[in-house]
């Protein structure tokens, strides 16, 4: 009995334990439900605390021990869209380029058929002056600027280009009214002569050079043409600039000889102490370059500073032919007469044979006189013999000043 008494024991102890495991589980899972509440009332006071900006560098523990009263949690806002910014106008700090308006192309003046030529020759010099002239003489109908110089020309080299046999050619194939010679500047060299070679500068070059000049001018004044000689400017060289004032004293003498007219340039080119200068004035008293780089040949500028010498003397000779104001003498250039648009009333002339003018027909004295009751001063002074007073103060008024009264005198 004893054996079978145990034996019941002991089989109940080898069961599991599953009550046991049932009330475990049971208690983890209160256990963990009380301990989520807190956790998640610890991360909504964490997430609705505010942070100031001490607890950025010092955190909380600075303040004291007390609990903290987490904040109301705030309603979470509506997120608006937000708007774009909006664009600023943009300014432009640098200047705008300016604009600059077209330029207008000034009409070229028609020359006339009967307008007055001026030839040009000479030089590379000579060259420069007809461009300047041409621009001078742009805006005058009745000139035309002919210009026919050589470069590398002279008076010396004539078996290079021969002046003295082409200048006839040229005056009878234009007939100009004026004739502009600027040479020299390639005449510094030596010279062959008929009977011997001449270096420059010696008394032979300059006796046979003068000779030259004056045959060369002769060629145009025996034509009866204007001649303007145009002397030589200052150069770079110290040596070709004393070299052209001895040669312009010999053109001023030659040229004076034959009639022909010395045009002096010479401080158009210099300073005030006759040095040679790059910049200058130009013909609006402007600085501008007049010379190159090589101090010998002109700008654009310096060529017509160079032809302003010569228009003075061009624009007498030529006279109004010259001025820019003269036209073409047809229909296109009458001017309009302003003539009325309202008739114009017209009085009917009178003739002087007309006989009612002097009383018509009637002959002087056909009708008796008209009878008048007072006699005029003629019949006084033929039938009576007498004369009207002249009116007081007249020179012929003879009367006797009235005597004066008492009373006027007593006044006095």
């Amino acid at each position: 009995m004893p054996a079978d008494a145990e034996l019941p024991m002991m089989k109940k102890m080898d069961r599991p334990p599953t009550r046991w495991l049932v009330l475990a589980l049971t208690a983890a899972s209160l256990c963990i439900g009380a301990l989520a509440p807190v956790h998640v009332a610890e991360a909504q006071e964490q997430r609705y605390q505010r942070r100031s900006i001490l607890d950025f560098f010092l955190g909380r523990r600075y303040l004291d021990d007390s609990p903290q009263v987490p904040d109301a949690p705030q309603p979470r806002r509506q997120q608006q869209r937000k708007r774009p910014p909006a664009q600023k106008a943009v300014v432009n700090t640098r200047t705008a380029p300016s604009v600059r308006p077209p330029v207008q192309e000034e009409p070229v003046v028609q020359k006339l058929g009967d307008a007055k030529k001026i030839l040009i020759v000479g030089d590379f010099l000579a060259s420069g002056l007809g461009d300047g002239l041409t621009a001078a003489f742009e805006t005058s109908p009745g000139v035309v600027v002919e210009a026919r110089g050589n470069v590398s020309s002279g008076l010396v080299r004539d078996d290079y280009y021969d002046w003295p046999q082409q200048l006839p050619k040229m005056i009878d194939e234009l007939k100009p009214a004026i004739v502009v010679v600027m040479i020299g500047a390639n005449d510094r060299q030596q010279m062959v002569t008929d009977t011997a070679k001449e270096k420059f500068r010696t008394d032979g070059w300059f006796a046979e050079y003068r000779r030259r000049v004056l045959a060369f001018g002769k060629e145009v004044t025996d034509r009866k043409i204007p001649l303007l000689w145009v002397g030589l400017p200052a150069f770079e060289s110290d040596q070709m600039t004393a070299d052209a004032v001895q040669m312009n004293q010999l053109y001023r003498n030659q040229v004076e000889s034959f009639g022909g007219e010395f045009v002096d340039i010479w401080d158009g080119f210099v300073d005030e102490n006759s040095n040679f200068i790059v910049t200058g004035s130009d013909v609006n008293g402007q600085q501008v370059r007049l010379r190159t780089s090589d101090g010998i040949n002109l700008t654009q500028a310096g060529r017509r500073k160079l032809a302003f010498y010569v228009e003075k003397p061009a624009r007498r000779i030529l006279g109004t032919q010259a001025s820019p104001d003269l036209v073409r003498l047809d229909e296109s250039a009458l001017p309009g007469l302003g003539l009325p648009t309202n008739p114009v009333e017209h009085t009917v002339p009178i003739s002087l044979s007309d006989p009612n003018l002097d009383g018509g027909t009637e002959l002087l004295g056909a009708r008796p006189p008209p009878v008048t009751l007072t006699k005029s001063p003629r019949d006084l002074l033929v039938e009576q013999g007498e004369m009207t007073p002249a009116p007081v103060g007249r020179v012929d008024d003879y009367r006797m000043p009235a005597a004066k009264t008492p009373a006027e005198v007593s006044v006095k």
